[in-house]
């Protein structure tokens, strides 16, 4: 199963624009944001992550509400963060 999950945004990547830094509940990737390249995203932004995309900016009560939703979903949860902290875009 693959899930949508919120990501805060922590740095921008310098050499890559399209490219910003997030972590998700302690796992910290770099995701490809050009899908928001009309958005104006800053540090702390959250965003909803899927295979290393950025689809959407939300705000950190649907960030957070999400979070409760996914962790109490276990297993599922468990594999998505596994598969984000496995992963690596360069």
């Amino acid at each position: 199963m693959c899930l949508g999950i919120p990501g805060e945004i922590v740095e921008f990547m310098d050499d890559r624009p399209d490219l910003a830094k997030v972590d998700v509940s302690g796992v910290k990737r770099a995701i490809n944001i050009g899908l928001l390249e009309d958005e104006k995203l800053e540090p702390g932004d959250w965003v909803l992550i899927h295979v290393g995309f950025a689809l959407s900016k939300i705000d950190e009560e649907e960030a957070k509400a999400a979070l409760d939703f996914l962790e109490g979903i276990g297993q599922a949860y468990a594999d998505e963060l596994a598969a984000l902290a496995d992963s690596k875009i360069e």
